[in-house]
């Protein structure tokens, strides 16, 4: 069996961008009729530059090779130029081409890639969301602790156990540096109306994004011990171990980082620090199915557990729920609402969710097919912003400014 060809979609989500503004997707094809299909989580170029660079790492080291020598392809692409380290934009790619790869796998053997990753040990899976609370006016608004707190009740009633939200933003380029006062009182309302609104029936998970130094984490942390969140994500910026490490050992909210990490590498150092007990590695850009695998099995070992992160579209989501259906130290799973809408769309079938929990699909590879019409109305990307974006300017610098007027 031989790769013998490649397709890249990258697919324009329609408003409001729900899982990013738009979506990767590589499609592979082997000699014999075998297509395999997955997905890029890539942020930091635009997509028309990154499916050149998906061209270049096709036709060096996967074009005319067997999809089953994923070790070797791995180790080819992630050598390449003579880097052999982690680097955002090829680990991306990387996992695309690598999670079609399985699909493939799966496919010629009649067997969803679970049993192939060792087989299932979960038969559905425990799911949050992020909380995407609506005005009166119909449109999205992330800054009412009120509005959060409805939609909190609602996806309760939906039956999710685990609920997300970050109101220590805007995101900025400025990050990490320290909360005003007035953004700590706000991400303590929130906790405390959306835990008194929906008591213990669910999890609270705290997002932050990066976005403060150790001591203003710290301090932070110190206010939103009370409301018991499952999680403090990402306290820090991403890079430095050694102090996310400070803040998990400062505060009793257990620390979940690992978004924006890639490969066995870099979650090696938040185990062996102590940074982090609950690791959320995105498939799409980690570097695939088994390089996820591998980090799960490494943070099993530290008796951390995963839950893995998912921001981007129902390739990546397939592939992901697949991966944690197989590991013992999965926790929770971060779904996008019920993957409905738009993610259902460019699928010929949804992906299975049920009372708040994910289903893994039995059906051979990943268990998805493209709905290519769908995708045809939606391609190229004709926008210029990028999947996610930060801010230009300092978080903080609107809490001090007076209103203009």
């Amino acid at each position: 069996m031989k790769v013998a060809s490649l397709k890249t979609h990258v697919v324009a989500t329609p408003a409001p961008h729900i899982g990013g503004m738009y979506w990767i997707f590589v499609e592979l094809e082997t000699a014999c009729g075998i297509k395999g299909v997955g997905e890029i989580y890539s942020t930091a170029f635009h997509p028309s530059g990154i499916a050149v660079l998906v061209e270049d790492v096709f036709t060096r080291y996967l074009e005319g090779h067997d999809p089953h020598q994923i070790e070797r392809f791995w180790r080819a692409a992630y050598s390449s130029g003579f880097t052999q380290r982690p680097d955002p934009t090829m680990v991306g790619i990387i996992s695309g081409l690598e999670i079609a790869c399985w699909d493939i796998i799966g496919k010629a053997a009649g067997r969803p890639v679970a049993d192939l990753l060792g087989g299932p040990v979960h038969d559905k899976l425990r799911a949050y969301t992020y909380l995407y609370p609506k005005n009166s006016a119909g449109e999205y608004d992330y800054n009412d602790p009120d509005l959060a707190a409805e939609e909190a009740i609602r996806m309760v009633e939906a039956g999710f156990t685990g609920l997300k939200f970050d109101p220590a933003g805007p995101y900025t380029n400025y990050s990490g540096h320290q909360l005003s006062l007035p953004v700590m009182d706000r991400c303590e309302e929130f906790c405390r109306k959306i835990r008194d609104a929906i008591g213990n029936r669910a999890d609270i998970l705290f997002g932050t994004h990066g976005q403060m130094v150790p001591s203003s984490a710290i301090r932070l942390a110190k206010r939103l011990e009370k409301y018991d969140p499952l999680w403090f994500e990402e306290p820090v910026p991403p890079g430095q171990e050694a102090a996310m490490a400070e803040v998990a050992r400062a505060t009793s909210i257990p620390v979940s980082t690992g978004e924006r990490l890639t490969t066995k590498y870099e979650f090696q150092r938040v185990l062996q620090l102590g940074s982090a007990s609950i690791l959320q590695m995105n498939v799409a850009r980690v570097g695939g199915l088994l390089e996820a695998k591998k980090i799960a099995g490494m943070a099993e070992s530290f008796y951390a557990q995963i839950a893995p992160h998912l921001y981007n579209g129902p390739v990546g989501a397939a592939a992901s729920i697949q991966l944690a259906a197989t590991c013992p130290n999965f926790l929770i799973h971060e779904a996008i609402m019920d993957f409905g809408g738009f993610h259902a769309e460019v699928l010929k079938t949804k992906l299975g969710v049920d009372d708040g929990y994910l289903i893994p699909s039995r059906e051979p590879g990943l268990g998805i097919e493209l709905n290519h019409d769908v995708i045809a109305r939606h391609t190229p990307y004709t926008g210029n912003r990028l999947h996610l974006q930060m801010g230009a300017e300092h978080a903080d610098v609107k809490a001090f400014m007076p209103a203009k007027g």
